[in-house]
């Protein structure tokens, strides 16, 4: 990584500079510039304002996973700042979103599954595979990882997965809700979310759970032109950068599996990152192919120039890998 692009960096949004400073010059969080930063990026109008929504959890009723204004999307955001419970008011949204715990051990958001869908039609409290390793990922990350309950539910949905990965799951009040596939199909989102999970686990991440994930991942790259379970599709829009890593494409899949030794050193990992590394301007910067309308106040939602928080995304990765 050369010098201008982290010099570029550091001189973006108070977010960039703090996780570059963290993330690429592995600066220690006592060092007096990380601290700076990280003042700046509390003080930061756009991050109060996600702070001040999700002190309303959960929000609005879960109609779609893939919207990207959906509450448990802006706490992982939150997460992957680099927020923790001692930062106000994150304590109070973690308590909230604790507040909802199934028997089962996930975490729950109100739902509403339409009757012509196998759901009730009505608001229920409920939990999905594609939501609830989202919620626990952030928990843990915002510093809640020795909770109890956290545990029991890190617990319960690594004991769901299969011999080829974890398929499309969801609590007994969805009835028979069930995603558009054949029942024995891994979802590829629900197993991309739950590895996601696993990587902020170190005792997790050489896991039997953790290696099947990891091989359904990448397996499913191998055969993108054949599989296409549950329509998740790896094709033209799946290779498109964008940013935040929110749903099922090639940047949110190779963070998730870059984690992984067994994954950076497999060759299906490497062309998926040489499609990524292709798409390089002068000095490793990157910009945003597609775009979440709902962030459109933030530096990754345009495609016209170098984007320097979807370049952080990017060069975190590469730093990983090598």
């Amino acid at each position: 990584m050369n010098s201008r692009t982290i010099e570029w960096l550091l001189q973006g949004e108070p977010w960039i500079e703090y996780r570059t400073r963290v993330d690429l010059l592995e600066q220690p969080e006592t060092d007096p510039q990380v601290c700076a930063a990280r003042r700046k990026m509390l003080a930061d109008p756009k991050v109060k304002a996600l702070l001040t929504e999700l002190t309303d959890w959960p929000g609005t009723v879960l109609s779609s996973h893939r919207s990207a204004s959906q509450s448990f999307h802006k706490l992982s955001f939150i997460a992957e700042l680099g927020l923790r419970v001692s930062d106000p008011p994150v304590k109070k949204i973690a308590d909230k979103v604790m507040k909802h715990q199934s028997k089962q051990g996930p975490f729950q958001l109100p739902t509403n599954i339409p009757a012509h869908f196998g759901g009730s039609g009505k608001d229920t409290w409920a939990w999905a595979l594609c939501d609830a390793p989202v919620i626990v990922a952030a928990l843990i990350r915002l510093g809640m990882g020795e909770d109890p309950r956290v545990q029991t539910a890190v617990e319960y949905l690594d004991g769901l997965v299969c011999e080829n990965g974890w398929h499309c799951v969801v609590s007994p009040e969805l009835g028979k809700f069930r995603g558009p596939g054949r029942k024995d199909d891994p979802c590829p989102y629900a197993t991309l979310v739950m590895l996601h999970l696993l990587a902020h686990i170190p005792e997790l991440q050489e896991s039997k759970s953790a290696k099947i994930g990891v091989e359904t991942l990448l397996s499913l790259w191998a055969k993108s032109k054949e599989q296409h379970p549950y329509m998740f599709f790896m094709g033209t829009d799946f290779r498109k950068l964008k940013a935040p890593l929110f749903w099922y494409d090639i940047l949110h899949t190779l963070d998730v599996l870059s984690y992984f030794k067994s994954a950076r050193k497999d060759k299906r990992f490497k062309q998926m990152l040489n499609v990524v590394e292709s798409k390089a301007e002068a000095d490793g910067r990157f910009t945003p192919e597609s775009v979440w309308t709902a962030w459109k106040e933030w530096d990754f939602s345009q495609k016209k120039v170098p984007s320097q928080g979807l370049t952080l995304f990017v060069q975190r990765i590469l730093k990983r890998v090598n």
